[in-house]
């Protein structure tokens, strides 16, 4: 990857190929790639710079955040008021009926993503010189929603072997061409499997210089009880111990 509009068609290509893998799942599965592409170009393109200094990888897209708005950890009033990003956001082909894709409308705050960047705001105020020196990123794009009455996430590690061999392919060969596209020094898997798959396309890939440091902060999730208190603190005096703030 040398240029942007190079990356920004490495990432529709991205698209393509997990829209193109087959699954057994009995579930919906969104792409917001696919139906919320105008708003995720509008990111890549202005925020996803090439010679930033830090990647943060997160697992994949939340049904209230990314799903709706297209954006890594999307929370809307984050990515449209911080980031100046809305757009209209089209349907997937399937909707689960306790799940349905409303884009900018949608009134529920998804709490990883305003965890995640309301730390930013309050540390670097404004977006531009967050992403000035950062890039955040998900490993999958996909979400997988279960069939069931609630429509719960249903993360990619739980898929049958073969079928999230298949997907992890994709998702590394893409991650790969991100690293080479950014050459960020640091990698941030904002948990524990983000930070596995970073560990493993970094230890496939070859490095003029020396590769980027693996790292990995606490989720934001409020499934992580450990997030449920004092998150940013903590995610800071991580990111402040390993020496990258």
């Amino acid at each position: 990857m040398t240029d942007q509009d190079g990356f920004v068609q490495r990432t529709r290509r991205f698209s393509s190929e997990v829209g193109a893998l087959r699954f057994t799942f009995d579930g919906y599965i969104y792409n917001p790639l696919d139906y919320a592409w105008t708003a995720h170009e509008l990111y890549v393109r202005r925020y996803v710079r090439q010679g930033a200094g830090v990647l943060m990888l997160g697992m994949n897209p939340g049904p209230f955040g990314m799903a709706q708005t297209g954006v890594p950890f999307g929370e809307v009033n984050a990515v449209r008021d911080w980031m100046g990003i809305e757009t209209t956001v089209e349907k997937p082909i399937r909707e689960h009926p306790s799940r349905p894709i409303v884009g900018f409308a949608i009134k529920r705050s998804e709490v990883s993503g305003q965890r995640l960047w309301g730390l930013m705001q309050e540390r670097f105020v404004t977006a531009e010189r967050f992403f000035n020196d950062h890039a955040v990123m998900n490993y999958c794009p996909l979400v997988f929603v279960d069939p069931g009455r609630t429509g719960k996430n249903i993360v990619p590690e739980k898929l049958p072997k073969n079928e999230r061999e298949a997907l992890e392919a994709v998702c590394d060969a893409y991650l790969a061409d991100a690293i080479d596209y950014i050459k960020p020094r640091y990698l941030v898997g904002i948990g524990k499997y983000a930070e596995a798959k970073l560990r493993t396309v970094v230890d496939a890939m070859e490095f003029e210089a020396s590769a980027p440091q693996v790292l990995s902060v606490l989720h934001p999730s409020p499934g992580n009880p450990q997030a449920n208190a004092g998150w940013g603190a903590k995610a800071s005096g991580q990111l402040v111990a390993a020496g990258v703030w």
